[in-house]
């Protein structure tokens, strides 16, 4: 039997873990009741709702539990925060501010408020870093802005974001803040109070749960219109009979994450400087993307000189990881947060993201390290050592 590859791809999707499934299988097998029946499996069902609920609030530190709304992941949650509040706020017209180095959901939701409904959008730049200044934020407002809506974390370069100053800007004009904080609440880094958001996006399967099930945190007070409308679930803002299943995985992931003793941000940013210090000993001009230290614990943006990202991956048979978000996959351009950081087409597609988390071992980071190193000097052959 053949050894699976090495797992570096944790921004891409995590494993699920042990502990959720064993929470889920009730609810896949004999609890299988609608939480809005009123007999016994219903409220059951209703129940674990309420549970998980209360687990993802304590995830993000959100004051009640009806200020978490389920949705079908981040996606979802990105399109129902920014057209949402956007429309509530002002049916048609307005303004909205956000980042070039967005997520494609908030780019496309962003877009389809220009389009469809008459906003203007304005798309603030970033530093080589990736870091957006919030003085700029302050510039782009306008009399008519509506929401400003700036991921925490990149899911390519891993910079965060320094939303509390943003939140500085915004608040006092009544404009409110989102951010896609789908790659943040693994590493124990999303505290909404503490950044002063008023919405947030979570996605289940980027913390161990499972896929298709996310979340939007919406402080109290927040004026949003619903996207999805039917039955009147979810406080009336996302119609549909609930996922229980799904549902009760993502609380047990959060729980997991919050009942840590020991806070395994800590451990994962060692095995991520490992691996990176390594590779920039062993492959001479390979440059890190993303701020130093302002950065998810496991992200780790490399541009190796001389090689395309993808023909080394070809080769990497031993390793999955990806040359940026899986949003791209298969696009054929460049990602748009590298070229926004000042990074060449061409340095953009000699690009490899790695990402480590919970289920990575020191063993397999060295094995990793060595196959990577072995596999680009191979495809970069010293010019110097021809016969």
């Amino acid at each position: 039997m053949s050894t699976p590859p090495i797992y570096l791809d944790h921004q891409a999707t995590t494993p699920l873990a042990k502990g959720v499934l064993e929470a889920m299988l009730p609810f896949l097998i004999s609890e299988h009741g609608n939480p809005s029946s009123s007999h016994i499996y219903g409220r059951t069902a209703a129940r674990a709702i309420r549970a998980a609920r209360g687990q993802v609030r304590d995830l993000v530190g959100a004051k009640s539990e009806l200020e978490i709304v389920f949705t079908s992941g981040a996606t979802e949650a990105n399109h129902l925060a920014i057209v949402g509040v956007a429309l509530a706020a002002r049916p048609t017209g307005g303004h909205i501010v956000t980042t070039v180095i967005e997520h494609k959901s908030v780019l496309a939701a962003c877009q389809r408020l220009v389009d469809h409904h008459g906003y203007s959008l304005t798309r603030v730049g970033v530093d080589g870093y990736g870091r957006v200044d919030p003085a700029e934020v302050a510039a782009a407002l306008t009399a008519n802005t509506v929401l400003v809506s700036v991921m925490h974390s990149n899911n390519e370069i891993g910079t965060l974001q320094r939303l509390a100053a943003i939140a500085e800007i915004t608040a006092p004009r009544g404009i409110a803040l989102h951010t896609d904080a789908a790659q943040s609440a693994d590493c124990g880094l999303l505290d909404v109070a503490e950044l002063r958001v008023d919405l947030a996006s979570l996605s289940a399967h980027k913390l161990h749960g499972p896929k298709g099930i996310g979340a939007l945190y919406i402080r109290a007070g927040t004026r949003i219109t619903a996207q999805q409308t039917g039955g009147g679930q979810e406080r009336g803002l996302r119609a549909g009979t609930p996922n229980v299943p799904a549902i009760v995985g993502f609380g047990s992931a959060a729980h997991l994450i919050t009942s840590d003793a020991i806070p395994p941000p800590t451990r994962i940013r060692a095995l991520r400087d490992r691996l990176q210090d390594h590779l920039l000993t062993s492959i001479p001009g390979t440059t890190v993307n993303g701020h130093p230290i302002r950065r998810l614990p496991g992200n780790l943006s490399l541009t190796l000189p001389g090689i395309e990202a993808t023909d080394l991956l070809n080769r990497l048979t031993g390793i999955a990881a990806s040359t940026g978000s899986a949003c791209n996959t298969g696009s054929g351009e460049p990602s748009h947060v590298l070229t926004a950081i000042g990074l060449t087409r061409d340095q953009a597609r000699a690009t490899l993201r790695l990402s480590i988390g919970r289920t990575t071992t020191r063993a397999d980071i060295d094995h990793a390290a060595d196959l990577i190193t072995r596999t680009t000097h191979a495809l970069t052959p010293d010019p110097t050592s021809a016969a």
